[in-house]
């Protein structure tokens, strides 16, 4: 990156969120912190899932004690819906990052911490719109899990712009969230094939993976109780109670029975006519229609 960025104001370090002392050598003099320190790929994490939460949770924790310690004004940590009723290790260990944010975010006064969370984005590394295009130009079967498995649709832009309305208006313990359509991944299976003018290639069905959703949620049923609708983006505004929950037990809560999660099963569907043209934003896929073999985006 430093070799191929060249640039006067970006410096690299040598370090690991999990050593308290390189995050704070790193962020003296910073006013700014976009944390996106993770590991994030679900079957690793299923596999070694103390790594998951040495990097996710502690190191999150290192991120934003030394945030507050120096003086840092802003910091917004990156999320994803698999923290949302998490069944896997990854999700679980996010799900944490995000309750170590809202919880340092009630301790200091000077810096303001909140959370982004959103869901696929289209053609970064490790997602499986890069593997649909290898597997079609190499000739191989493309291998999909589970047809009907529904996931949101992001574009990289659109994930930088989520990043920066929370950095613009974020206040402390908020977690903001885009609104986001979503597809069957045997959906984007046939829009990627249309896309690269094989749509009779053939498909394998290959089962669920370790630690995989059948569908991904971005707000929990709690969530959407007291979450603010700002257009296109939601935003939940952290739970201030302190440790006495005597007349919450008492009186109960009845906006959470009434409320409905937002998932990728209930938010708008994309049939491969739509999934075409979000495909068409993605800059990895106007590569591919130039007859190049780009890299994924993240």
């Amino acid at each position: 990156m430093r070799k191929r960025y060249r640039h006067p104001k970006l410096k690299f370090y040598l370090g690991d969120v999990r050593e308290a002392d390189s995050v704070r050598a790193a962020m003296r003099g910073v006013d700014y912190v976009f944390h996106a320190a993770a590991l994030k790929q679900v079957p690793s994490c299923e596999f070694h899932p103390l790594q998951a939460v040495r990097t996710n949770v502690l190191g999150t924790e290192n991120v934003l004690e030394a945030a507050i310690s120096l003086g840092v004004r802003r910091v917004v940590c990156l999320s994803t819906d698999k923290a949302v009723y998490p069944i896997n290790a990854m999700g679980i260990s996010k799900a944490m990052m995000e309750k170590v944010a809202v919880a340092k975010s009630r301790e200091s006064s000077s810096t303001v911490i909140c959370v982004t969370r959103y869901g696929n984005v289209m053609a970064s590394r490790g997602s499986v719109i890069p593997l649909f295009v290898r597997q079609i130009q190499e000739k191989q079967p493309i291998t999909l899990t589970d047809p009907n498995m529904t996931r949101f649709m992001m574009t990289l832009d659109e994930a930088v712009d989520l990043v920066l309305y929370a950095f613009d208006r974020g206040q402390p313990g908020e977690i903001f969230v885009q609104k986001a359509p979503a597809a069957t991944i045997g959906v984007l299976a046939e829009a990627v094939k249309a896309e690269l003018g094989v749509p009779d290639h053939r498909v394998d069905i290959i089962g669920t993976r370790h630690g995989e959703k059948l569908y991904e949620v971005l707000l929990s049923r709690e969530e959407m109780a007291s979450a603010r609708d700002l257009g296109d983006y939601f935003s939940v505004p952290p739970d201030l109670r302190d440790l006495n929950y005597g007349k919450f037990v008492e009186q109960g809560e009845p906006r959470i029975s009434a409320a409905t999660e937002y998932g990728s099963h209930n938010t708008r569907q994309l049939d491969v006519a739509g999934m075409r043209q979000v495909l068409g934003k993605v800059r990895f896929m106007q590569a591919v229609a130039k007859g190049e073999r780009p890299e994924a985006e993240e």
